[in-house]
């Protein structure tokens, strides 16, 4: 009864919420974990349950499944906004939910945070789990990436369920030896696109065997320790792969698979493998290669993630980073692309996003291709372009402005062609004063 009685206050909640216009974010999840930290164990779900985590590309990966499902004529119960803690997951239920518990849904799918796996899922069933990559980020919140690993890791040595992997990540491809009862594992692999190299251009953290300790030897870095690998002496990373991508064309957004070619809005080796990631999930779950490729086709996230839009006439590319990773694949499509533009960065240092930025000291800044300004903003204007300067790039082509509209003012005085990279409580703030 008592769950009963938590879930119908929540209903009311979320009403009184909808009335005001509000979406109330994780806090019914809040309120109701308070009160019964073992509430998951109540709900009574009747289809897989299929989860995302990694350190960047879950929020991207965990919708393209959904809407994937949705465009095969599924109904899909997800956390699309984003919200992906306990708390969050419980509020998506408690949303979604009867009073008994009951989830009328054909697929439940959560993007859910790294440390958190093993806490959502200690009582609540999972199906099949997707583990893009693992990057340092948020130090001062998560720790070293090695511990978030062990984590999973931990959780992992009793999992039996689909375990979708990313073989070309070797702090992912190790989860897989985590259980050797499990036979459900599924690596996905991406070949070598054209602007892959053979020496680590940005940091990275795969550099040593997990099982051996030996030195990996790179055929090609596809970013950051991306790419192919394989130790030396005891073979990691010779993983049979169920999902194998070819024929990368970031020009004509398509890549291919098992002589399939899709075609995609984005045009990022790093949004290939989220893609991939989605074909091995909803792939395990039979749904036909039409509805695939329409959803591929047809699916656009924004919201600060590769969002193209026009202001005040001129082609502007936002891009949410939020750690040197994910700033290092932004600058990388920066690179790629031939034509002039300017950049605006713009770095917070607020309690969501890690109190210390000393990891811009990991972002590649060098050779930047045809910037011809970049101005920076944020709490943090005077850090981010001191860190560009030291790359070398013209200290009288930075702007460092503590005020966002002026920043933005200051931006949009030339014609050229945009680039944004605000960094997580930074890129709604730079949406907002961009008329977004």
């Amino acid at each position: 009864m008592k769950n009963f009685f938590i879930i119908l206050i929540m209903k009311i909640i979320h009403f009184v919420l909808k009335i005001l216009g509000k979406n109330g974010g994780n806090i019914l999840g809040k309120i109701a974990y308070d009160w019964n930290p073992n509430i998951f164990k109540y709900f009574k779900i009747n289809c897989p349950v299929i989860a995302v985590t990694a350190t960047n590309g879950k929020t991207m990966t965990n919708n393209a499944i959904g809407f994937t499902f949705q465009t095969a004529g599924k109904h899909v119960v997800s956390n699309i906004e984003g919200n992906n803690m306990e708390t969050g997951i419980l509020s998506t239920i408690l949303k979604n939910c009867t009073l008994t518990g009951k989830i009328k849904a054909d697929y439940l799918v959560f993007e859910v945070d790294e440390g958190y796996v093993p806490v959502v899922f200690k009582d609540l069933r999972l199906d099949t789990l997707v583990i893009l990559d693992f990057f340092r980020d948020q130090l001062d919140r998560n720790g070293e990436v090695e511990s978030l690993i062990l984590k999973i890791n931990e959780f992992l040595k009793t999992y039996t369920g689909n375990l979708v992997l990313n073989n070309d990540d070797p702090n992912v491809a190790r989860l897989g030896m985590a259980n050797p009862d499990n036979k459900n594992i599924y690596y996905f692999s991406v070949d070598k696109y054209q602007n892959a190299t053979e020496n680590m251009k940005e940091a990275g953290e795969g550099k040593f065997c997990p099982f051996c300790n030996s030195r990996l030897e790179y055929e090609y870095y596809q970013y950051s320790h991306i790419g192919k690998y394989k130790c030396p002496t005891c073979n990691y990373g010779d993983n049979k792969i169920y999902k194998f991508a070819t024929n990368i064309d970031l020009t004509n957004q398509t890549f291919k698979v098992n002589d399939v070619t899709y075609k995609i809005k984005f045009n990022s080796i790093y949004h290939i493998y989220n893609f991939l990631a989605v074909l091995s999930c909803v792939s395990l779950y039979n749904i036909d290669t039409n509805s695939i490729k329409k959803a591929f086709s047809e699916f656009v996230l924004n919201n600060g993630r590769s969002e193209k839009v026009e202001i005040q006439g001129v082609e502007t590319i936002i891009n949410l980073a939020k750690n040197p990773t994910g700033c290092n694949v932004s600058l990388r499509s920066l690179n790629e692309d031939n034509e002039e533009k300017e950049l605006l960065f713009v770095l917070n240092d607020n309690m969501a996003d890690g109190l210390d930025v000393s990891w811009i000291w990991d972002i590649n800044f060098d050779n930047l291709n045809n910037v011809s300004r970049i101005i920076t903003s944020g709490k943090r204007p005077y850090d981010i372009a001191i860190r560009i300067k030291t790359s070398d790039f013209d200290e009288n082509k930075i702007e460092p402005y503590l005020n966002l509209n002026d920043a933005i003012n200051s931006l949009y005085k030339t014609k050229t062609k945009k680039y944004i990279i605000a960094n997580y409580t930074a890129l709604q703030p730079t949406r907002k004063a961009l008329g977004l």
